[in-house]
């Protein structure tokens, strides 16, 4: 047989199967808690259980009063009263058994019910005994199993009839009949009421959820751009801001400290340096301005400048390939911190820079190691300038590069080797 003609068989199968037993569970279970009210506002529910009365009284009234028959004793009327009277009680504890799910209560009710049904027939109100039969089969199609209001219809359809002479069972049978098909079509339009309502209300939640699902993911999001910012600023005006410092200390030292004559140009220099970084931040924050835009910046070429504006060694190994903005942004300030840190705390060391181009990874590694040819270069204002700025900027540099790193689910590590220091930044690109 083929395979499509397979499928449709068992999904036809499957939606036969499962209508039959919703019919099944239809006519044995209770119904849902929402189909057993036709209006969801308590006002309207109020409304109904008024003129529910209302119209009991009114039926009772109209079978007492109208009594069919000729004169009849007033013990006759009474008796009917009477026992019309305990047919509303016996309705009103049968709808409560009902709410409350009570098989037992609410059998012995409507047994009670037929029974009346079919004295009322005897003491000749038939259209009590009609309403009697018909109106409880109605309710209970909606409050209970359609299969207890079946049982309790074709009872009192029999007990009726069975008053009467047996005259009345075409008709009464044929009453009883429409009323179990109406009130069951009411009970099915109930069911889809409730479900519907059930599944508004699951959409509302939904979607409430989801609203605040978008709205601390928008606040997540504001969060990480603020730290992005945070550490923009701190890279832009840390390292620059540092660097100036460092060169504008040593130029008040050189003023302060008497020294040779060539001391003036020194001071110049050291100016000039200052203004050259000065010109360096401003080109940085432009490229973080550029950054934070989106557009795109070869990290490559930006590395390469870093190490050549510090004097370092530099060296590219793999295919150079187009990185992401946070992968770019992040190689080039770890670079920059580094190289920031290996100008501050060693002065005299040589600087190697290397940038990997692995499969899936981009590693950057900035090593500083003695070198016994710088080792007497520095003067004695540059040596004082850098040991009591040693520990100038934020304070956020290695903070910053770990969070950058662990944001693109990298790792960066820092410490002591060979006699100098290494940051290792690796991450997936």
């Amino acid at each position: 047989m083929p395979r499509r003609l397979t499928d449709g068989m068992s999904t036809g199968t499957t939606a036969s199967g499962a209508s039959t037993m919703a019919r099944q569970v239809t006519w044995t279970s209770w119904p849902s808690p929402g189909a057993r009210y036709r209006f969801d506002s308590p006002r309207l529910r109020l409304a109904g259980r008024r003129l529910r009365d209302v119209l009991t009284v009114l039926v009772l009234v109209v079978a007492v009063v109208k009594l069919p028959g000729g004169a009849h004793p007033a013990g006759h009327r009474v008796a009917l009263g009477g026992l019309g009277l305990a047919v509303a009680a016996a309705g009103h504890a049968a709808r409560r058994a009902a709410f409350r799910r009570d098989a037992a209560g609410l059998a012995g009710c409507l047994v009670f019910l037929a029974a009346s049904a079919a004295a009322c027939e005897l003491l000749g109100s038939e259209f009590l005994a009609l309403a009697v039969l018909c109106v409880p089969v109605v309710w209970l199609m909606h409050l209970a199993p359609a299969g207890l209001a079946v049982a309790y219809a074709a009872a009192a359809c029999c007990a009726v009839s069975a008053a009467g002479g047996g005259g009345l069972w075409e008709p009464v049978s044929v009453l009883a009949l429409n009323c179990v098909l109406g009130g069951y079509l009411s009970r099915q339009d109930r069911e889809a009421r409730a479900c519907t309502r059930r599944l508004l209300e699951q959409e509302r939640a939904a979607r409430a959820a989801e609203r605040a699902a978008h709205a601390a993911q928008a606040e997540s999001a504001a969060l990480a751009e603020r730290a992005r910012i945070a550490r923009d600023m701190h890279d832009v005006l840390a390292h620059s801001l540092s660097a100036q410092l460092v060169h504008l200390e040593a130029a008040r030292l050189l003023l302060d400290r008497p020294g040779p004559e060539g001391s003036r140009e020194l001071v110049r220099e050291r100016v000039v340096t200052a203004r050259r970084m000065a010109e360096e931040g401003m080109a940085e924050a432009r490229r973080a301005l550029s950054a934070l835009r989106g557009e795109a910046v070869p990290v490559a070429g930006l590395v390469r400048e870093l190490a050549e504006e510090q004097g370092a060694r530099f060296c590219a190994e793999g295919t150079p390939r187009p990185l992401g903005e946070e992968c770019a942004q992040t190689v080039r300030r770890v670079a920059q911190e580094a190289l920031t840190n290996a100008r501050k705390h060693a002065p005299a060391h040589d600087v190697t820079v290397r940038l990997v181009y692995a499969p899936g990874s981009v590693l950057l590694e900035v090593c500083d190691r003695p070198s016994p040819e710088r080792a007497g270069e520095a003067s004695c204002a540059r040596s004082a300038a850098v040991e009591g700025l040693a520990g100038a900027g934020s304070g956020l540099g290695l903070l910053g590069m770990r969070e950058r790193a662990a944001l693109l689910g990298g790792s960066l590590h820092a410490g002591p080797a060979e006699e100098g220091f290494r940051v290792v930044l690796d991450v997936p690109a």
